[in-house]
């Protein structure tokens, strides 16, 4: 359980919370297995708090500092996040099914085997982000900067990418089964130093996606997506001739 004095400070209110954590900037709260669920933490400095396996479902969090925190486990989910500094936060295995985390800054973060269902990212700062495993199944990611992201095996079927920036992303063995990559900016070799082989495309809509520069693509895996027509390639991969021609023979 977590540390009861700094659970009695934070109910107390913003005021004396704040006060508190000025003059105590070098402890790192401990909130760890606690029910805040519903709390109202609005502009409330928790950077490097323990709330691993705590229970912040329907809580209000926004404009937040929970920088370096360790959510471990914790339940966020229906939490709003929105313009909440997450960076360097420790997210593994956290729940944050339908969360509101739109211009939420998590660079950096670690969000392996994370359920992101349903969340809203839209315009969020994910550079650099550990996504490794994580369920992002129909997750709102319009806008998002995922520069560096990692998603290996990670679910992102019917998420919408639409305008999201994927430079240098790894998607290794992702499953992208219908998900929105319209106007997507895949460029700068946003699968270098990982590949696209096992990442399933099937259903997805590349409208206006740009995959150049991006590595072990496949006309087989394009073949099972929408748009790909509309989507713009490297020279190195194939020209569009000879995918039309491919594509029309394996139609046979």
């Amino acid at each position: 359980m977590g540390n009861f004095e700094h659970l009695t400070l934070l109910r107390a209110g913003a005021l004396t919370w704040t006060k508190w954590r000025q003059k105590n900037s070098d402890i790192e709260p401990d909130f760890s297995s606690t029910d805040l669920h519903e709390a109202k933490l609005i502009n409330t400095n928790l950077s490097y708090a323990n709330f691993s396996l705590a229970n912040l479902s329907n809580a209000e969090l926004t404009n937040s500092n929970l920088s370096y925190a360790n959510l471990i486990g914790a339940d966020l989910s229906n939490s709003n996040l929105r313009n909440t500094l997450m960076a360097n936060a420790n997210l593994i295995a956290t729940n944050l099914q339908s969360a509101n985390l739109r211009d939420a800054d998590l660079s950096e973060a670690t969000l392996k085997r994370a359920n992101l269902a349903f969340a809203n990212l839209i315009e969020a700062n994910l550079i650099s982000v550990d996504l490794s495993e994580a369920n992002l199944y129909e997750a709102e990611a319009i806008g998002v900067y995922f520069y560096k992201a990692n998603f290996y095996k990670a679910n992102l079927k019917n998420a919408h990418f639409g305008h999201a920036f994927l430079s240098r992303a790894k998607f290794t063995q992702a499953n992208l089964n219908n998900a929105d990559l319209r106007r997507t900016n895949l460029t700068g070799a946003s699968f270098a130093f990982s590949n696209l082989e096992n990442v399933n495309l099937t259903g997805a809509n590349l409208k206006g996606a740009n995959f150049k520069a991006a590595i072990n693509l496949s006309i087989q895996q394009i073949q099972g997506a929408h748009n790909w027509e509309n989507a713009e390639y490297d020279e190195a991969f194939l020209d569009v001739n000879t995918i039309v021609t491919q594509l029309k023979r394996d139609d046979y």
